[in-house]
Order: C-alpha cells, then sequence, then structure tokens
C-alpha cells in the first residue's frame, strides 16, 4: 500500500473527526487546529504515515489540543532520555506494527536515536511485539476503526490475528 492510498483511507475513514493526514513533509508533525487538525508525515513514506497515525489514535484528547501530542523530541538521548522516549513510542509502534500487516508493508521498531552506545534494540524489540500482542486484545477505538478499513482496502484479514506477528530476532 502507497502512502497515497493510506492518506486516502485515513481521510475518509475519519473524514468527520476534522483531521486529515498530509504527506509531503520535511518532517512530521501534528498541529492542532480550530476547524481541522492535520497530521504531516515525511516525505511519501507510508511507514511515516502509519507512525504519525498510530500516534494520533493513542493520543487523547487533551494531547490532540497540542502540537506534536505535547511530546519532546531528541536525536541524541543519553541512556535515561532513551528509556523514557522508549517508553512513550513502545505503544504507537506496536499500533503502527499493527496497521503496517495490514497495510501489507514491512514494519521495523525503530530507537529513533543516532547514539548506539544508549540502544537497547533487542529489549525494546521484545517491548513493542509484546504491547503488539496485548493490542491484538483491545485496540484503542480510533486504532481499531483505521486498523478495519486498512483490512477492507487491503483484503489483509490475517492483520487481526496474533499469529502473523512473530517474536522479533534477538
Amino acid at each position: 500500500m502507497l502512502a497515497e492510498q493510506i492518506c486516502e483511507t485515513f481521510n475518509r475513514c475519519f473524514a468527520q473527526s476534522q483531521v486529515k493526514l498530509v504527506g509531503g513533509a520535511s518532517e512530521p508533525l501534528y498541529e492542532p487546529g480550530e476547524q481541522e487538525s492535520c497530521i504531516y508525515f515525511r516525505e511519501d513514506y507510508a511507514s511515516s504515515a502509519l507512525h504519525e497515525i498510530a500516534h494520533w489514535c493513542i493520543a487523547g484528547a487533551d494531547r490532540r489540543q497540542q502540537p506534536d501530542y505535547g511530546y519532546w523530541y531528541r536525536d541524541k538521548r543519553d541512556v535515561k532520555q532513551q528509556r523514557t522516549f522508549e517508553s512513550v513510542e513502545v505503544k504507537p509502534q506496536a499500533l503502527e506494527w499493527v496497521f503496517s500487516v495490514a497495510a501489507g508493508i514491512d514494519f521495523r521498531v525503530s530507537c529513533d536515536n543516532f547514539d548506539a552506545s544508549t540502544l537497547n534494540m533487542a529489549g525494546f524489540s521484545a517491548e513493542v511485539h509484546a504491547v503488539v500482542i496485548a493490542l491484538l486484545d483491545g485496540l484503542p477505538p480510533r486504532g481499531e476503526r483505521f486498523i478495519h478499513a486498512l483490512v477492507a482496502q487491503t483484503g489483509n484479514q490475517q492483520a487481526l490475528t496474533n499469529v502473523t506477528y512473530r517474536e522479533p530476532p534477538k
């Protein structure tokens, strides 16, 4: 599934929610608006679109009133900052994984840090996998709505089973 198709599916699915998914941005960004909020994703990357959608699907009403949901971003982090980042990212990445399977695109866990000394990729991957399995027992409402729209678009019913989500390599 291409980024353009993901945009069409999302914008059709959430037309009444006053939010629009827009590609082509140099950096991902969520901008709340009085009339319409915008979720911008990087370039034309389908994985960036799905990741930003996952953040929106998880964000509560208060977070959706803040630019970028009120989260901070640093491209270099010490170990403590990296663990904090991972604790915030585990659920969106898990939901992105579910969306990716439904959309038929590859998913890769991302620690999103340029300092390899602070990374525990295997540990974070295992955490994301555990959340994926838990999510299959109860997706957040907007996430459930979107995955069903993706499945309707792709016909990939297996995206809703935990058989599809194999544990990441150690």
